[in-house]
């Protein structure tokens, strides 16, 4: 009897100790850092760091020390601006996302108004590309609804 209690004892410690190493997993502490930003920076789901956005942005438009500080605060803002409307729950989904396109376009145009010629055009690419893979979610897989091709 004793055994059986002491082997249910280990076996619940066992478990909390594993539980608290997966949580440790999926929180981890503030000095690690995360995995290198790939070129597609929104496939990452929620808001993403302002500074860490910066630093992409950074490293492929070789911004300026003082072109870092308004592209941060521009994100910094545009994030702050997300975070109320996601909790305003007065608008409907609808209202909302377009509130967030609205905010969105104001930031893109923030950044691109600090941004020199030749960044100015990479921008420009970057953004188009970005615009393809949203029509390209939105669309589905290719050929989604369509006839096969004749078979010859």
């Amino acid at each position: 009897m004793i055994k059986q209690c002491v082997l249910a004892l280990v076996a619940a410690g066992l478990i909390s100790v594993g539980a608290s190493f997966a949580a440790a997993q999926d929180n981890p502490s503030n000095d690690q850092q995360s995995p290198p930003a790939q070129d597609n920076a929104m496939r990452r789901h929620g808001p993403v760091d302002p500074a860490q956005r910066t630093a992409e942005l950074t490293k492929k438009l070789n911004l300026t020390s003082d072109q870092q500080t308004k592209v941060q605060s521009a994100l910094q803002s545009e994030r702050s601006q997300m975070e109320s409307l996601h909790q305003d729950s007065s608008l409907s989904q609808q209202d909302r996302r377009a509130k967030m396109m609205d905010i969105r376009k104001a930031t893109d145009a923030q950044i691109r108004g600090v941004l020199d010629a030749n960044q100015q055009k990479k921008w420009d690419e970057m953004q188009a590309r970005r615009e393809q893979r949203m029509q390209n979610r939105n669309q589905g897989p290719p050929d989604a609804g369509s006839a096969p091709p004749p078979q010859q």
